[in-house]
């Protein structure tokens, strides 16, 4: 007998709502997610849980869907064009139609990926998201915001496509590698510092505890997060205004990753980018002193970095300007007035940004 799972809501205007559910053993929730009107199921997988995605597929094939596992390249090779082509055509053979309905499981990445193949397949299908990283939980399988990368950048084509459900079972995360998991702390964090300051308590109080699923808060961190960006995403689902404190850290982060050709973990570069937004927002004499300094400890507390290579700086600024978050030429960065006081910085002094990368410069 496990305990009732946590439901959360996400209502979007002008979309279905949907509900994340948090808990343990909640693969049986999926048939009821599906539906009725549903006769074929794509189960998209990375390499790495391929049994976890054959499991399922035979789990589905013996309940009477006419059940297709798809695999996928693992982490963001998955995010291209090529690869959404090759899902499209695994659809077509299968004779996909506008009720069936695409289960991704894995980590952000399939995730993201996805809700992308869904939201372009006869212009769009229902999808149920079945994350099994904490980044994938608190963040990417949450909100609709679905994309691939290309050559140019990250998630610079994509679509608003929410999800069916999402299904947060905690006990894939047993098994998640310790620095995979560490990584997506870096989104919780955030969460903390944009608008649910109780998340910084918790894992200042036990920073051990919150590297390890293992951990007493870890039930608490990931709901608290997913509530945070919950509420965002339900008044603002495509960006239009507040959801754009979400990108805290972000606009240095995708530099980074690009940069580092995807090679860093997305909560590596984002926990450089929070400090990066926490020094911009100390020098703009917007946030004080001891709130920017508690980034850099509560990161390093749990083993997340705070510094990049300095010599990049040119770079970093170039592929700042093509992100999805400026707006013409003008760089946009997300800063605190405060704790759990995000605001927009537009068009900051260039003198300001070169001050800032230096408290992060390696």
């Amino acid at each position: 007998m496990t305990d009732a799972p946590t439901r959360i809501r996400v209502a979007s205007a002008g979309t279905e709502p949907y509900e994340v559910l948090v808990g343990h053993q909640l693969l049986g929730e999926l048939a009821g997610l599906i539906g009725t009107a549903a006769k074929r199921v794509a189960v998209l997988h990375p390499e790495a849980l391929a049994a976890t995605g054959e499991a399922l597929r035979e789990d589905l094939a013996a309940q009477g869907y006419e059940a297709v596992a798809i695999q996928v390249p693992n982490a963001e090779e998955a995010k291209t064009a090529e690869v959404a082509a090759y899902c499209w055509k695994a659809l077509g053979q299968s004779g996909f139609t506008r009720t069936d309905v695409i289960v991704g499981v894995g980590g952000g990445a399939t995730t993201d990926l996805a809700g992308f193949v869904a939201a372009t397949w006869l212009r769009g299908v229902r999808w149920i998201a079945v994350p099994t990283t904490v980044l994938a939980m608190v963040d990417a399988a949450v909100g609709g915001k679905t994309g691939i990368n290309t050559a140019e950048g990250k998630n610079l084509v994509g679509a608003f496509h929410p999800p069916a459900g999402v299904l947060c079972d905690l006990g894939a995360l047993d098994s998640l590698p310790v620095n995979d998991y560490v990584s997506g702390l870096a989104e919780v964090i955030k969460a903390g510092f944009i608008a649910d300051p109780a998340i910084l308590d918790l894992i200042e109080a036990d920073p051990q505890g919150a590297r390890s699923p293992e951990g007493p808060h870890t039930a608490e961190l990931i709901e608290r997060a997913i509530r945070v960006k919950a509420e965002v995403v339900s008044s603002d689902l495509k960006e239009s205004g507040l959801r754009e404190i979400l990108n805290y850290g972000h606009t240095l982060a995708h530099a980074i990753e690009k940069n580092e050709r995807y090679n860093w973990r997305h909560g590596a570069a984002v926990a450089v980018g929070m400090v990066f937004a926490a020094e911009l927002g100390r020098i703009a004499g917007r946030l004080d002193d001891a709130t920017a300094d508690r980034h850099r400890a509560i990161l390093m507390s749990v083993g997340l970095p705070v510094t990049y290579r300095g010599d990049q700086w040119p770079k970093l600024v170039e592929t700042m300007k093509v992100d999805k978050k400026s707006r013409g030429d003008r760089l946009r960065f997300i800063v605190l007035d405060g704790l759990a006081k995000p605001t927009v910085m537009e068009s900051p002094d260039p003198a300001m940004l070169l001050a800032a990368h230096a408290e992060i410069a390696a």
